[in-house]
């Protein structure tokens, strides 16, 4: 293992595991918990995830008060739940400005940024911060409206999805990556 497998090998166990995220959130502490007595898998993810080959890291970067890591790391988190190969863990994103910084959305620095590393810790891939449907919408409509109504309209489509697109997409990634042994992408 080189170097920086190290590092991020030890930057991700020092990392919080989902439990820890639910026992220590501050801001929207019911809602979290809310969300992942809610959040379950479709039997195709299931199915999926059970297939993939290896071991799979996921670091998350994110902040408890973050509404879309609300929306989406409870399904994460079940996820690792229902496939021994992936194992999860939560950073935070003011703490870690260089792992975010790597990992931006245009210039924005925003959250959830889900990282996905082989059993190796060598980086593989990197999904966030929104689903790519909902993401494509908030970039070209979303920005235009007040926040508030914004926001309701990301809510309302976190409550169809039900986690679905997140998972789909992070388990594409990982697919991906078992089908071939090319270089990362993000």
């Amino acid at each position: 293992m080189d170097e920086e497998s190290i590092s991020i090998r030890a930057r991700f166990f020092g990392g919080s595991t989902f439990s820890d995220l639910l026992a220590r959130a501050s801001d929207n502490a019911q809602l979290w918990a809310a969300m992942y007595r809610i959040a379950r898998l479709t039997p195709e993810a299931i199915r999926r995830a059970g297939a993939l080959q290896g071991r799979w890291h996921i670091l998350v970067v994110s902040e408890d008060w973050c509404g879309d890591s609300v929306s989406l790391l409870p399904y994460m988190a079940r996820l690792e739940e229902c496939c021994g190969n992936i194992d999860m863990r939560i950073t935070g994103r003011d703490a870690n400005r260089d792992l975010m910084d790597a990992h931006l959305t245009g210039t924005s620095r925003s959250i959830p940024v889900a990282i996905v590393y082989d059993a190796e810790f060598r980086e593989r891939g990197w999904w966030g911060p929104r689903p790519g449907p909902l993401q494509e919408w908030v970039m070209a409509e979303g920005l235009a409206l007040p926040k508030p109504e914004r926001y309701r309209h990301v809510r309302a489509w976190y409550a169809r999805d039900r986690g679905a697109t997140v998972v789909a997409e992070l388990l594409d990634i990982m697919e991906r990556l078992d089908d071939s042994d090319t270089a990362p992408s993000g």
